[in-house]
C-alpha cells in the first residue's frame, strides 16, 4: 500500500509527497514495518539503494551462512516460517522467505533510491528525503527526488557499512585482501595460508569454510570472546537463555551458560579465546558483542586446522607481523571486523541517534524519537528485536492515523 503524489519542477529535483511514513530501508527489518503498517491501513513508501530486497543477505554473505538462531526467533511478525523448514534455515531458505514475505503483504519498495540526507523541516511540520539514483538510475538527472511525508522510519540497520581497520603496511601487502562482505567460499582460497582478522561468528565460520575448502587459516584474536555451544542436549543455546530468564535473574542465567559451556567445550582459554569477565547475555545486552555460537570451530581448533593468533602489528609484503613478533606468511587477509550503522551519514539536524549511529536511549524504547521519527532494527537483538520494534512503530503511526482520518461526526450541512 502506497500513496504518493509526484510533482515535477524543472528548476528543481522532482518532490513526491508520501501518504503516510517514509521508510528507509527493504531489509527484514523495513519490511516488518510494511507489513505491520499494512494492518494498520496505513500508506508507505520504501526507498532502497539496492536493486533487491535484503541486500545484505543476498549480496553480502558467504554461501554456507545459516541463520545461526532458531527459526522461531528469526521470524517476522504476522508470517511464520513455512514447517518443513529445517530449524536453522540456510541463506537461500531465508531469502525465500523475505520474498514470500514481500509477496504476501505486497510490498513493493523504490529501488535504487540511495539517500543522500533526510532532516525534518520545521516550517511546515515534515520530513524532507533526499534521494539519488543507484545502480540503472544512476546518472540519470530525474532520478534525483525528495520525498516528503509526516513520518521517518530509519531501517538501514546496524550492517549497513563494512568495517575495515586501518593497519600498518596493508598497502604493501601484495596479497589479496577482502571484507568477509566478499566473501563467497573457500574455493579460491584452496591450498593457500589466510589470515582472517576477527573471531566473531563471521570470522569463526570462515575459517571452517577454508579448512573444508583445503585452505590454511590463520585466525587473529585480539580481544576476549564469548563461545558457547549452539545446543546443549539438542536445545538451542539461546532458547535455553530465553527460557531462563523468564524465571531467574540476567547474572544467573549468564553462569549457568558458562558453565554448560564449560562441560560442553571444555577449557576454551587453553586454546587462545579468553573469556571476557562480564557474563555474555550482560556483554550482549551492554556493550552489543554477540557471543560465538560454535558450530564446528573449536574441533577445528584442537586439531590444529585453524591457527589461532594473537593481534596484529604490521604487514609486509606477503608477511604479517603479530604483536607477541611471530611473523607468518600469508596469501590472502580476509577481514571479519563487523559493520556499522551509517545513520550519521545522512541523517540531520537531530540528537536521537548517536555517533556511532544507535539510538540514543536503550532497548526498549529506543524505537520513537521525536517529530515523526522511528527506528527499527538498532536493538542489537536480531531480528526478534527489530520484529518487536516494527510492531510498536506501527500501532503507534497507526493510532494517529486512525484517529486523523476518521469520519467526522455530528457535521451538519
Amino acid at each position: 500500500m502506497t500513496s504518493i503524489s509526484d510533482r515535477f519542477d524543472p528548476f528543481s529535483r522532482r518532490c513526491v509527497w508520501v501518504h503516510g511514513p517514509i521508510i528507509v530501508g527493504a531489509g527484514p527489518s523495513g519490511l516488518a514495518v510494511g507489513a505491520c503498517l499494512k494492518e494498520q491501513g496505513v500508506p508507505f513508501v520504501i526507498l532502497e539503494r539496492s536493486d533487491c530486497i535484503a541486500s545484505l543477505w543476498q549480496k553480502r554473505t558467504y554461501d554456507r551462512l545459516k541463520l545461526h538462531l532458531p527459526k522461531q526467533f528469526c521470524q517476522l511478525p504476522r508470517l511464520p516460517f513455512p514447517e518443513d523448514y529445517p530449524e536453522y534455515p540456510s541463506k537461500e531458505e531465508f531469502m525465500r522467505y523475505l520474498e514470500s514475505y514481500a509477496k504476501h503483504f505486497k510490498i513493493n519498495p523504490r529501488f535504487n533510491q540511495s539517500v543522500q540526507s533526510a532532516r525534518y523541516d520545521e516550517t511546515c511540520g515534515l520530513w524532507r528525503v533526499r534521494t539519488v539514483g543507484t545502480g540503472a538510475e544512476a546518472g540519470n538527472w530525474n532520478a534525483e527526488v525528495e520525498y516528503i511525508g509526516r513520518w521517518l522510519v530509519v531501517a538501514t540497520g546496524e550492517n549497513a557499512e563494512k568495517v575495515v581497520p586501518e593497519l600498518e603496511g596493508l598497502a604493501q601487502f601484495g596479497g589479496d585482501v577482502t571484507h568477509v562482505c566478499d566473501y563467497k567460499s573457500g574455493d579460491v582460497h584452496r591450498g593457500k595460508r589466510v589470515l582472517v582478522v576477527g573471531c566473531g561468528n563471521s570470522g569463526m565460520e570462515v575459517c571452517v569454510d577454508l579448512c573444508d575448502h583445503d585452505a590454511f587459516p590463520s585466525m587473529v584474536v585480539r580481544d576476549s570472546v564469548h563461545v558457547l555451544p549452539r545446543e546443549v542436549l539438542r536445545k538451542s543455546t539461546f532458547e535455553l537463555a530465553v527460557c531462563l530468564l523468564k524465571w531467574l535473574p540476567l547474572w544467573l542465567v549468564d553462569k549457568i551458560l558458562l558453565v554448560l559451556a564449560w562441560l560442553v567445550l571444555g577449557n576454551v582459554e587453553k586454546y587462545g579465546l579468553k573469556r571476557p569477565s562480564t557474563g555474555p547475555l550482560e556483554l550482549k545486552n551492554t556493550q552489543g558483542r554477540t557471543p560465538v555460537l560454535d558450530i564446528g570451530t573449536l574441533s577445528k581448533i584442537r586439531s590444529g586446522d585453524i591457527k589461532v593468533v594473537p593481534g596484529v602489528k604490521r604487514f609486509m609484503p606477503n608477511k604479517v607481523e603479530l604483536v607477541d613478533g611471530q611473523v607468518l606468511d600469508v596469501h590472502s587477509v580476509i577481514f571479519a571486523t563487523g559493520y556499522r550503522s551509517n545513520v550519521p551519514r545522512w541523517l540531520q539536524g537531530t540528537d536521537f541517534f548517536s555517533k556511532d549511529g544507535y539510538p540514543k536511549v536503550p532497548f526498549p524504547n529506543g524505537w520513537k524519537g521525536d517529530s515523526g521519527l522511528y527506528a527499527v532494527g538498532f536493538t542489537r537483538r536480531g531480528l526478534s528485536g527489530a520484529s518487536s520494534d516494527a510492531v510498536r512503530i506501527a500501532k503507534d503511526i497507526g493510532r494517529v492515523w486512525k484517529e486523523e482520518t476518521k469520519p467526522a461526526k455530528g457535521l451538519t450541512a
